[in-house]
């Protein structure tokens, strides 16, 4: 796995308990795939859960594009700050969390 990933072996105590059900056929190929990583059924599941789990949050996060969709990005950033009334009001207004 790699850096920052949450490794279900390298915890230290399991606490949570997940329950799941799955066909005879699902159940076969994960406990095929299980022996071959040389792992308990168990942890490989929760690798591959969290494996899964990392991928779809980073795909929320990082977006691959072109280089000319880059390339525009760029020249949007590089353009002068152009006043905002919404955002103006929005920032004027107390937080929701602060004392009144």
């Amino acid at each position: 796995m790699t850096a920052g990933t949450l490794s279900p072996t390298a915890t230290s105590a399991r606490s949570a308990r997940l329950g799941l059900r799955a066909t005879a056929e699902q159940e076969a190929v994960l406990r095929r795939a299980a022996q071959v990583a040389h792992k308990s059924l168990t942890d490989y599941i929760l690798d591959s859960a969290c494996l899964a789990a990392e991928q779809t949050l980073l795909d929320q996060r990082l977006f691959m594009v072109t280089g000319s969709q880059y390339q525009a990005l760029m020249d949007l950033l590089d353009q002068p700050e152009q006043e905002n009334e919404g955002l103006v009001r929005l920032f004027a207004r107390p937080a929701p969390w602060a004392k009144k």
